[in-house]
């Protein structure tokens, strides 16, 4: 089911909000001035859910990068061009998320895809960033079914409008916190040193822990019948997070940090297996605007944090029970069970 025309609510819409700070006007990562992002759903039932999101930067390229910063919370996963992103602290390329025995073939469908833009004619060598997250307990990962023409679509189809959240592009075999997860996204808009700025987050959950509203702890069994989700210490996460504050590479990476600790408020177990990555980038270019001082970013690494934790709650509430690859079912968390929460931290 297409994610946009599912009558789900969002966290706000259960009157679940998170934190003083305001969203920007969709409440997602594409409030970003100059950032797009699409999504390719692959479906084959009943094995086959999972797809592709590409996030956008307008104008991203090799020789036209914009400011980036990388953390990892736990390396057990593949965020394909960390090392280089890390390195030179620069994002040539989208930001693809797909699953992880496919993410090989979304990179080099990027290239592809990056090498016939404009501007692009003499570039011979680029750092493609592709992140995963494990769909294998609901899809028949080893197929890999995301092929060319769906990280094209993605690409090509990236818009700045709304951003399909649960069952939808790299989110459509994934779980979180033993309920049917996926993608997820939120926006604030804290203001710094007298200007005011947008920092958007998009999630692909797909880890484990014990799901965690507001302070308050709930289970699938606390919530109706129990998940057959994979074990609650397996799993994922890939955050994106973009700013249009003039932040530079360090900075990014700071920013990157706080996005990683975010889920930690969610009830992320940050186990052994788990692949916690966090890409931060600006739409700003060096020199565009003044630059903002490391003591005045508290309130941008307060805004992250609360973009985060109400992302992943809108990745869980979006999606929908999913029975997939071997007849195994994941329940959707049940929204009406969730109406009025009240923090208890």
């Amino acid at each position: 089911m297409d994610p946009a025309a599912t009558p789900r609510p969002r966290a706000r819409d259960l009157g679940i909000v998170v934190g003083p700070v305001p969203t920007g006007p969709l409440n997602a990562l594409t409030d970003v001035p100059g950032v797009r992002v699409g999504h390719a759903t692959v479906r084959s039932r009943p094995d086959v859910h999972s797809g592709v999101t590409a996030v956008v930067p307008d104008g991203v390229r090799p020789g036209a990068p914009v400011p980036a910063g990388l953390f990892t919370g736990n390396g057990y996963g593949k965020l394909i061009g960390s090392t280089q992103l890390a390195e030179l602290g620069e994002l040539e390329t989208p930001v693809l998320l797909t699953s992880t025995l496919s993410a090989f073939r979304a990179a080099d469908a990027l290239v592809g895809w990056v090498l016939e833009q404009p501007g692009c004619e003499g570039v011979l060598s680029l750092n493609p960033v592709v992140g995963e997250c494990n769909d294998g307990f609901l899809s028949d990962i080893r197929s890999r079914p995301v092929r060319e023409e769906h990280v094209r679509a993605a690409l090509d189809g990236a818009s700045a409008g709304p951003v399909g959240e649960g069952c939808a592009g790299a989110g459509t075999g994934t779980v979180a916190l033993g309920f049917k997860a996926g993608i997820g996204t939120s926006s604030r808009t804290p203001e710094v040193a007298d200007r005011r700025f947008t920092v958007g987050a998009l999630v692909q959950a797909n880890f484990g822990g014990t799901l965690r509203v507001l302070g308050r702890t709930l289970t699938p069994g606390a919530l109706g019948p129990e998940g057959a989700g994979p074990p609650a210490e397996t799993g994922s996460c890939m955050i994106v997070v973009a700013t249009d504050a003039p932040l530079d590479a360090r900075q990014l990476t700071r920013v990157a940090r706080r996005a990683v600790f975010a889920l930690a408020r969610t009830g992320a177990a940050y186990s052994h297996g788990s692949g916690d990555y966090a890409v931060a980038f600006t739409t700003t270019r060096p020199g565009a605007a003044p630059p903002l001082a490391d003591a005045g970013l508290s309130p941008l690494f307060e805004a992250v944090l609360d973009a985060v934790e109400e992302a992943v709650l809108n990745s869980l509430l979006a999606a929908t029970t999913t029975t997939g690859y071997a007849g195994r079912t994941v329940p959707a968390l049940p929204a009406d069970r969730l109406t009025g929460a009240s923090p208890d931290r």
